[in-house]
């Protein structure tokens, strides 16, 4: 199968380079066609590391300003050549050897549009990753007794927790951006990411519209990936962005109804969460309540 990939960047040098130096094994098996870097005009040297790798063809796509996460996928797909599967990754991950080939191995499955890999923190521990669709009780499950605790009771959580379900292969309604493999089918049918949400809930918003095109999202647990995961738990503005945008997504698929109902217990979840002193949740609620709070343009 041949496969291209999408590497998309903002002031990453310092992840930036074991990334790439994990694709030659990591690449084996798949027919590579190319590496992009789509940068998001990073102030580092995240675009000088990407043109002096030289084990395999890295070309640099400079989107002048940043734009965020889902611009960055678009930038590099519509630079791409042929090929039949785009592999999107953050540069914050490491490709285990012979990864991208067991999750091209999905797309044998009739209606498999989307490949997820198993991610692991650099310990080695589970990072989970999969989601379950997002509804009104499951807001409200994890807004009352959070959402760890949550995805391990049956289907309540909208987070997969349970170790369990990482060690067999199934669908799930959609899969943390980090890692993803696109068949050439869904980019061309799905169409471009929505620029609009900058960063979370993009892929969400593109999984379920693929999802609804009969493409659906397959985990491959035989596929390893190493990523150091983010900061929006820790980050005041991101999880504000994160908290958001799970509305905006339950409004756009579900309509107005479902997302009165989710509104209300992500406002709840947050407010608790904010009594308890947790900056997080503070600046979230703000944004849930406040919409001129919200971010409109991310730091350039």
């Amino acid at each position: 199968m041949r496969v291209a990939v999408v590497i998309v960047t903002y002031n990453s040098a310092n992840a930036l380079g074991t990334c790439l130096a994990s694709l030659p094994a990591g690449l084996d098996g798949v027919e590579l066609t190319e590496i992009v870097v789509a940068d998001n005009a990073s102030r580092d040297s995240t675009c000088e590391t990407a043109k002096n790798f030289t084990e395999l063809p890295v070309r640099v796509v400079e989107l002048g300003r940043n734009a965020g996460y889902a611009a960055g996928i678009n930038a590099g797909i519509a630079s791409l050549g042929t090929y039949d599967a785009v592999l999107v990754i953050n540069p914050d991950v490491r490709v285990r050897p012979g990864a991208a080939a067991r999750l091209a191995e999905a797309f044998e499955r009739p209606g498999v549009g989307i490949a997820a890999p198993k991610l692991e923190n650099p310990d080695g521990s589970l990072q989970p990753s999969l989601r379950r669709p997002p509804t009104v009780l499951r807001a409200w499950a994890e807004a009352l007794i959070g959402g760890n605790r949550a995805g391990r009771w049956g289907t309540l959580g909208e987070l997969i927790t349970d170790p369990h379900r990482y060690d067999v292969p199934g669908p799930a309604a959609w899969a943390t951006g980090g890692v993803l493999m696109l068949s050439a089918e869904t980019v061309l049918r799905a169409g471009r990411w929505d620029e609009s949400f900058l960063l979370y809930g993009e892929e969400t918003d593109f999984a379920l519209r693929a999802e609804r095109l009969g493409l659906r999202t397959w985990y491959v647990p035989e596929a390893v990936f190493e990523h150091d995961g983010g900061e929006s738990g820790t980050n005041p503005m991101l999880w504000s962005l994160l908290t958001v945008n799970r509305t905006r997504v339950v409004r756009r698929h579900y309509g107005v109804v479902a997302w009165a109902g989710y509104f209300a217990a992500v406002v709840v979840g947050e407010g608790i969460r904010a009594l308890a002193g947790r900056p997080t949740a503070k600046a979230a609620l703000r944004s849930l309540l406040f919409p001129s709070k919200r971010l409109r343009v991310l730091p350039q």
